[in-house]
């Protein structure tokens, strides 16, 4: 579960992380990196994203929500018969919390802008 974010940091089971992550049901991958650092591409779902086959994926795009998730990202997860759900990170970490009561969901969050 994620405690807490702040612009830059993010408390998951009492462990911070400093770096963008995935967030997966049973782990954290905190050497996720994007091409682009406020764009998220297809080439950037990496990892056992696709493997994992989410019911929903949380994207938290940042403090200020300035990360944009391409068409091309988006129809992939549509393609998918994945749901995704785009706040800013301050919202997008309470909104997995809550679904992982209830639903298989990946959290790919960026930490600061």
């Amino acid at each position: 579960m994620i405690e807490s974010y702040e612009f830059g940091e993010m408390i998951i089971d009492g462990k911070r992380y400093t770096s963008d992550l995935i967030v997966y049901p049973n782990r954290v991958d905190d050497s996720w990196w994007r091409r682009a650092s406020h764009e998220l591409g297809v080439e950037d779902l990496v990892g056992d994203i696709m493997k994992e086959r989410p019911d929903t994926v949380v994207i938290g795009k940042g403090y200020y929500g300035y990360m944009r998730i391409l068409p091309e990202t988006k129809s992939l997860f549509e393609v998918k018969g994945i749901k995704i759900i785009e706040q800013d990170t301050g919202k997008a970490f309470k909104t997995l919390n809550e679904l992982s009561k209830k639903e298989k969901v990946i959290g790919l969050f960026h930490l600061t802008c």
